[in-house]
């Protein structure tokens, strides 16, 4: 198959290079470099430099991670090479034909044309590409509705210290740099700026920002709308847009202050439930998440946004059944903090969550007092039932009074399970650290959170424990990039999108965080945290953080999918309602998975 139309023709019956021109196929089968390759024969080794990407013409190939095992099985039209070619240029996997093979190699530099030219091909190849494509009603609002704060702003003499510390003080990622006394806008520095420009080079942080800075960015009138915003950012590829009037600085757009526009409908369940006079009240307004679910994911809105909007909606009808049972209880006679765990307490709620909680009371509570928290805890647990979060199957709640312990008892439960090496030790450690206080004396908890990490991760064993546990749950891998699907019962031939799809990154980020007494809960954050801390490797950091994207995304617009046709929420996905195109990259999305999983359990002394 070494002739040029032949190849071209092949190539028309192949993703993504079948959504190309005839034209574009024919100059692309020209750059092919074709060999073939005896069972068993090696492609290349990790950590190779790479030359371009491989198509298989014929036969079937066989990827395996740093420590031997199979992570992919390939096969005739498949492509690969590309994880590692984007990320590094080195290869990601060993590579070996498992039978006799005739491979093409699709040169580097035509690669990255294609990835340049064509977004239907850079689409397929780079699954990290994140939409941001607000829903229409964005598009009418005036620029000047969208501005959530006063202009920042430093003169281009300001050191790029200094411009750092006004960011960081004021909580921003972005400032104008306007021409002293005029308030003339002449260029924007943004953290990326900070990053890119000055620490990846080395300059000196005394340096004024006008060495650094972007000079006469674009930007837009207030009298803009909001679809001259988006074209703008989508046109430069800019998360900050500079607000100019007649020259003057007036404000910074960011994608932020859209994601926020567009949390709206989230702030008018919130709103809602703030006003609502008793539990029945409350229970409507629950029962519109999943429409909110619908919208978020309508408007493209990363997984990370829309769990964390609907998180905030469990949050206020948790406070605000708190503040009801208060207002008929009475005071508490103790101080007390309520606290969720779970996905509530890592803020990664979708349409289907059942509850999980508990209740730390002050060391000075009495036998006298219990009562009331007793009383306290089944009001807010059967509010929360009631309005959707049904009781959770392990009875892990506040009105279990394991659950309902003064602080002291608390803190003998995690010496107790740190130093305890048992399954069920681990598996109560691994909730409590995605404990999030929700209302009451937060101090209860601070203090006792940094000890409890210190402590643990102090303990190898524990550790190694814990890293055991995150290998149970495992992607749905199959042979010959197929999936491991459910084999019987009503979800025969689906996925379980939850237990092997979000929890074994939640798993491993759990560990990352114990590892560097990480504080943060949520699981995406502990990614990134754990990549600034050296935890895990910026690649590894990077592709784990894609295919977490890739697998949370899939798994929302598949409840989304359920809400809209009417069917019941669930967890389950078929991936026969995938496209060619999203079976592909969710399948590469497990694979990242598991060589992470193979990484950790190897390098850190997993126990087994």
């Amino acid at each position: 198959m070494n002739d040029t139309n032949t190849l071209a023709r092949f190539l028309e019956t192949a993703h993504p290079y079948d959504n190309l021109s005839a034209d574009e196929r024919l100059h692309i089968a020209g750059t092919l470099s074709c060999r073939d390759y005896a069972a068993g024969e090696l492609i290349y080794r990790i950590d190779d430099p790479l030359g371009g990407v491989f198509i298989i013409l014929d036969g079937e190939v066989e990827s395996t991670d740093r420590h031997g095992a199979v992570v992919s099985l390939l096969t005739t039209r498949d492509t690969f090479g590309e994880r590692g070619l984007l990320r590094d240029g080195h290869a990601a996997t060993t590579t070996r034909a498992s039978r006799a093979s005739r491979i093409a190699q699709l040169p580097s530099t035509e690669f990255h044309r294609l990835l340049d030219t064509f977004v239907s091909f850079r689409r397929y190849f780079q699954r990290s590409t994140r939409p941001f494509t607000p829903s229409a009603d964005i598009l009418t609002q005036k620029v000047s509705t969208l501005i959530s704060r006063a202009p920042l702003y430093c003169s281009p003499e300001t050191s790029v210290a200094q411009a750092a510390r006004l960011m960081r003080d004021h909580k921003v990622s972005s400032l104008g740099v306007t021409d002293a006394g005029t308030d003339t806008l002449v260029g924007m520095i943004t953290i990326r700026d900070l990053a890119h420009r000055v620490l990846a080079e080395e300059l000196d942080p005394a340096l004024p920002v006008c060495e650094v800075m972007t000079r006469d960015p674009a930007s837009l009138p207030p009298d803009s709308l909001g679809s001259d915003v988006l074209q703008l950012m989508l046109e430069h590829s800019i998360g900050h847009l500079p607000i100019v009037d007649d020259g003057r600085f007036v404000g910074m757009i960011t994608q932020t202050d859209i994601t926020r526009f567009q949390a709206s409908t989230a702030a008018a369940l919130i709103k809602d439930i703030l006003k609502a006079e008793s539990v029945a009240d409350m229970a409507d307004v629950s029962r519109r998440i999943p429409r909110l679910l619908l919208q978020l994911t309508g408007a493209n809105q990363a997984h990370e946004v829309v769990t964390r909007l609907i998180t905030d909606v469990a949050d206020t009808i948790t406070r605000r059944l708190l503040a009801m049972a208060e207002a008929q209880l009475g005071a508490a006679p103790v101080p007390y903090l309520w606290l969720a765990c779970g996905s509530q307490g890592r803020q990664e709620q979708s349409g289907l969550s059942d509850q999980d909680n508990c209740l730390f009371l002050d060391d000075s509570v009495t036998a006298h007092d219990m009562p009331y928290f007793d009383e306290l805890a089944a009001r807010v647990c059967d509010g929360l039932n009631a309005c959707g979060y049904v009781y959770c199957p392990g009875d892990m709640m506040a009105t279990n009074p394991r659950w309902r312990q003064p602080v002291r008892v608390w803190r003998k439960y995690f010496h107790d399970w740190a130093v305890t090496h048992e399954p069920q030790s681990q598996m109560l450690a691994s909730v409590m650290f995605d404990l999030r206080p929700i209302a009451g004396t937060a101090s209860l908890y601070r203090d006792l959170q940094a000890e409890t990490l210190e402590q643990a991760s102090r303990n190898s064993i524990f550790v190694a424990h814990m890293i055991a546990n995150s290998l149970k749950h495992v992607p749905p891998l199959g042979l010959i990039r197929g999936f491991s699907t459910v084999r019987t019962g009503p979800y025969r031939n689906h996925i379980d999108m939850k237990h092997n799809g979000v929890i074994p990154v939640t798993d491993l980020a759990r560990v990352y965080a114990l590892q560097g007494r990480i504080t943060d809960v949520n699981t995406r954050s502990r990614l990134l945290a754990a990549k600034d801390a050296g935890v895990i490797s910026e690649s590894g950091a990077r592709d784990l953080i894609e295919a977490y994207d890739v697998i949370a995304m899939t798994r929302l617009q598949n409840q989304a999918r359920q809400i809209k046709e009417g069917r019941e929420v669930s967890n389950y996905l078929a991936p026969a309602d995938l496209s060619d195109f999203e079976r592909n990259h969710l399948r590469d999305a497990f694979v990242v998975v598991r060589t992470m999983q193979a990484a950790i359990g190897h390098d850190k002394g997993a126990l087994r």
